[in-house]
């Protein structure tokens, strides 16, 4: 709390002596420290009227004092070395502080003058009043940089009129003290908060308190929640029961303070706890119930190193403080349980384990935001798939409350369902997108999904609104990789933009693919971009372990003060001798008269021959793969299944087929001039390096392979097998 300064009218100058050589017992070469205009002989004017006069340089903290000052402050002059600090310690603890604030508030406020009652402690430990009076002297630029005054013993000056005139203002200003100490508590958020409010604040120490104790009632003990001073904790008293011998329990059973305020007092009422005390130097004590709603929370201890008479008045004040803590306590232990409660939901939406994933080191995190007790709806899956292929999920649902969470549980298991069918990446999102919009809430949400076959590297991905991927070489460069995307969950349902575009990209043997939501990139106020740069250098330089990985990106988003939920996810394909025979294998569903789900095919042919690296043989894949796609839905009646796969024997091939459910056999003829068709297996028999048919339960399965040849390598002859 600030005072404003005493200003009255400026003092007439001193008239300015000559300067003498420092005293003997001084320090050598202290006179060359003291100002030029340092009176050499004390004032006779100011002697008789037991005034004594101090020359303060606030740069260096030096105070030069007369004699009368010392006597003033009963210091001995050769006790006395010169500094403020030590004038100071004559003055105890609030009065110091009080003082000290007077100054900075005339300083601050440009005043030339300030003036104040203060109370010294004397040799026998009593306290007496003192007045002073300081003229601040500043520079050319307006900066204090001197305050020379006087000081008096204004013991028999102060009447009681007067001394209940200071008792006044001082009840004012501690007033103030639990005006602003309440109007901190309304922003704190938690018990930690409303804690460190009532230590960093400098209401404690205004009160005239040198430490404070707090316990919090919960299922009928009391809880101690802050020790009070340090060494001040008593063993045995973390919990205790309301009908124990303790201040704290009184106060919390009969709802009325307790004052004590001496040493004896504090001994005689309560020897079992002065005991444990006692050697902390501590004499008086006030002890506040805390009552919120009519019902007890809890109790304030507030400690005094000195003997405190509480007057009427001062206890008024400490009531009201308490009931402003009271009020405090219970709505930041009521925000912690909500907290509490959504994250708990939260926690019981993710994934309680992660499966392990042959041939692949998978790590994931999730952080709750840091503010807030709302919670969001942030979630990360791993789905096993048929054929030994991998579903890394990652998502986030709007908004920060429970119910985000809930609709986030529901998506997660919807999305795990769909992927878990076989069905192709865009159909799982598209899919997933209808379930949303069906749901009664009037949430959106972004997504990731990709599905990786691990014995070739291949991932096909689909975006919906959601981050780029970031992908992290075996040579440990990192980079985020762009993904054409479509509109997030739930609205491309209701704009009829279900048409997900699949990007497929290959992930070498070492390399890591991230998955996050925004809150790992987003910093209120700053560009989007710059916050992925400062993830592509943390993947950098970071360490190559993928927990320790994901560690640091969490933690790096704690101490930036993040506000938003974050969740990671971390897929490194491991690097393995030996590939098997077959690799992984890429699938995509084509129904007849459907021509969106032949370009999904075609798409997912083109981008997985240029990421497995095919080269020039790319446009023969695809001009092959399209011709037996429309030879089976041109002479069939039912869907097929278009399967892409890596062999892996001494000559790497691709392997395409396609299936359908006719049992009926193609055959090779030749086309007329002006016919249609009868060209699309000349065609691939001209492609290819070999194709040929199967037979699959009721249907059949017509297939082509492709040698990708290294430099140098014999391309074999082409061959039929029917």
């Amino acid at each position: 709390m600030r005072h404003s300064a005493t200003t009255g009218p400026r003092p007439e100058p001193t008239p300015r002596p000559e300067p003498v050589p420092a005293p003997s017992g001084d320090p050598a070469g202290e006179a060359a420290t003291r100002p030029d205009d340092w009176p050499a002989r004390p004032d006779p004017i100011l002697a008789m009227n037991r005034m004594g006069s101090f020359d303060w340089d606030l740069d260096s903290g030096r105070m030069h004092m007369d004699q009368q000052a010392l006597a003033v402050f009963e210091l001995p002059r050769d006790r006395f070395d010169d500094m403020a600090t030590t004038a100071s310690a004559q003055m105890p603890r609030a009065e110091r502080d009080r003082m000290a604030a007077l100054v900075k508030d005339a300083i601050t406020a440009g005043h030339e003058t300030y003036a104040g009652y203060f109370r010294i402690r004397r040799a026998d430990d009593s306290l007496r009043w003192t007045h002073t009076q300081g003229y601040i002297r500043r520079d050319a630029d307006g900066r204090a940089r001197r305050i020379f005054g006087i000081v008096r013993d204004a013991t028999q000056e102060l009447s009681d009129t007067t001394a209940r005139r200071e008792q006044a203002s001082e009840l004012r200003r501690r007033t103030t003290v639990v005006e602003r100490t309440t109007a901190a508590l309304a922003a704190a958020r938690t018990v930690g908060d409303v804690l460190d409010i009532l230590r960093e604040q400098d209401g404690l120490v205004r009160l005239g308190a040198d430490s404070l104790v707090v316990g919090l009632l919960e299922q009928g003990r009391i809880r101690l929640v802050a020790d009070g001073p340090a060494g001040g904790f008593v063993p045995g008293t973390r919990w205790t029961r309301v009908d124990e011998p303790y201040p704290m329990s009184d106060v919390v059973r009969t709802l009325r303070p307790v004052y004590l305020e001496t040493a004896d007092a504090f001994a005689a009422e309560y020897p079992r706890l002065w005991a444990g005390i006692s050697h902390l130097g501590l004499v008086a004590a006030a002890y506040l119930p805390l009552v919120a709603q009519g019902k007890p929370i809890g109790s304030l201890g507030l400690f005094y190193r000195h003997p405190h008479p509480f007057s009427a008045e001062e206890r008024n004040v400490l009531i009201a403080l308490g009931s402003s803590l009271a009020q405090s306590l219970q709505r930041a232990m009521l925000y912690e349980q909500e907290k509490d409660l959504a994250q708990g939901l939260q926690q019981a939406m993710l994934p309680r384990t992660i499966p392990d994933v042959p041939g692949a080191e998978v790590a994931v995190r999730y952080r709750a935001a840091s503010a807030g007790r709302d919670v969001g709806g942030d979630w990360y899956d791993l789905v096993p798939l048929p054929g030994g292929r991998t579903g890394a999920v990652i998502g986030d649902v709007q908004g920060h409350d429970t119910h985000a969470a809930a609709v986030m549980g529901q998506l997660r298991i919807a999305l795990r369902a769909y992927a878990a069918e076989g069905h192709p990446p865009a159909t799982v999102m598209a899919r997933t997108s209808l379930f949303l919009d069906e749901l009664d809430t009037d949430r959106f949400a972004t997504c990731l999904y990709a599905e990786a076959d691990l014995s070739t590297g291949v991932l096909q991905l689909v975006r919906a609104g959601h981050l780029d991927p970031f992908l992290m070489a075996p040579d440990g460069s990192a980079r985020r990789v762009p993904v054409p995307g479509g509109l997030p969950l739930g609205l491309s349902s209701q704009f009829a933009a279900l048409d997900y575009p699949v990007s497929t990209l290959e992930l070498d043997p070492g390399a890591t693919l991230l998955l996050c939501t925004d809150g790992l990139v987003e910093v209120p106020g700053a560009d989007l971009d710059d916050g992925f740069a400062k993830l592509a250098t943390q993947l950098r330089t970071g360490p190559r372990d993928l927990r320790l990985l994901a560690d640091l990106l969490t933690t790096g988003v704690e101490r930036r003060g993040g506000e938003d939920d974050v969740a990671v996810l971390l897929l490194r394909r491991r690097a393995t001798a030996g590939a098997p025979l077959y690799g992984g294998r890429l699938q995509q569903h084509v129904s007849p008269g459907d021509p969106r789900d032949l370009a999904e095919a075609r798409r997912m042919i083109r981008s997985a021959v240029r990421s497995w690296g095919a080269g020039s043989r790319s446009d023969d894949i695809e001009l092959a793969t399209d011709e037996l796609v429309v030879n089976a839905l041109t002479h069939t009646e039912g869907p097929s299944l278009v399967t892409l796969r890596v062999l892996t024997g001494a000559v790497r091939r691709l392997r395409v087929e396609v299936e359908d459910a006719s049992s009926a056999l193609p055959r090779r003829r030749e086309a007329d001039a002006e016919g249609q068709s009868g060209r699309g297996l000349m065609l691939v028999d001209l492609l290819a390096d070999a194709w040929g048919v199967e037979a699959r339960g009721a249907g059949k399965c017509v297939w082509c392979e492709f040698e990708v040849r290294g430099p140098g390598e014999r391309r074999a002859e082409p061959d039929l097998e029917v």
